[in-house]
């Protein structure tokens, strides 16, 4: 008797350890996918951003081989504030970027110069849905003058692009959306004394402005590549249905972070540019270095 007692006595004892780890294990689970989810889709306001330093040198002297001695610096920002709830999703981000590049024996230049905003705003179109009714714009500019050949050909706010439409959304997370928007105004602005003598940017010789309207599609996907390295795609086409559609503007950008610690990293960025309006070819962008970030 005293047998069966124990041996039921113990049995009660390893199921109730069994159950109460089961138990444990259970909620574990529930809390970390409860976290997840929160993490995935808040509500209300989320913003983050990311500043970096990027910084070049190499000297050359007596070097037989061949160089020339040059130092560049970069400095960039990426600012994202985005707004979550049930049925509504607005997204904004700011990209900016300016850089120089001194060469011994010749003269300052430019190596980036770019301002970039970007709103997107968003109704699901139902409770599960990925899909959402969109409005969009977008505007970039330039903080710097720039020169070719000695002459001045652009400065702040000249150009000024500016693109705005509804459309539709499908957005499976903050990391991979895509917009189309095939009603979609676009607005090109320069100072008319960049117009005196002949066209500038797609801006016919004694004006100031382009209207064009037209299709936009802009995709966004950023994924981890490897352990403490992102890779971010940018891509906005466009074809105006006044003059040419069958030409498509393109603007891609290619942006790689590999994460060193908290405040280093080595950052790629690649962009290309096709608008034959202001450039007859590809226009290219590319900026490598070590980075000093500071996210907030």
């Amino acid at each position: 008797m005293k047998r069966i007692l124990l041996i039921t006595a113990l049995f009660f004892t390893f199921n109730g350890i069994f159950a109460q780890e089961n138990e444990k294990e259970l909620l574990k689970k529930n809390e970390e996918a409860a976290a997840k989810l929160k993490e995935e889709k808040p509500n209300g306001w989320v913003k983050k951003g990311m500043f970096s330093l990027l910084a070049n040198q190499a000297t050359f002297n007596n070097w037989l081989a061949g160089g020339q001695s040059n130092v560049s610096g970069n400095i960039g920002l990426n600012y994202d504030f985005n707004y979550k709830s049930d049925s509504w999703n607005w997204d904004n981000k700011i990209i900016a970027g300016y850089g120089l590049t001194k060469i011994k024996g010749q003269e300052m230049q430019k190596s980036d110069d770019r301002f970039q905003f970007s709103s997107l705003i968003g109704k699901r179109t139902s409770s599960t849905s990925n899909w959402y009714y969109s409005a969009f714009f977008n505007f970039k500019t330039q903080f710097d003058s720039g020169f070719e050949s000695g002459i001045k050909t652009s400065h702040f706010f000249s150009p000024a692009y500016f693109q705005f439409g509804p459309g539709m959304l499908w957005k499976k997370s903050d990391n991979l959306k895509v917009n189309f928007a095939p009603a979609t105004s676009k607005l090109i602005v320069v100072h008319p004394h960049f117009t005196d003598f002949g066209s500038s940017f797609g801006v016919e010789q004694g004006k100031s402005t382009r209207y064009e309207f037209g299709a936009a599609l802009n995709g966004y996907y950023k994924f981890k590549l490897a352990e403490n390295v992102f890779v971010e795609n940018i891509l906005n086409l466009y074809s105006n249905y006044l003059d040419n559609p069958q030409n498509v503007d393109i603007d891609y950008t290619l942006n790689i972070n590999m994460k060193i610690n908290k405040f280093l990293s080595t950052n790629f960025a690649f962009q290309t540019i096709y608008d034959d309006n202001a450039f007859s070819g590809f226009q290219t962008r590319q900026v490598i270095g070590l980075g000093l970030n500071y996210g907030f």
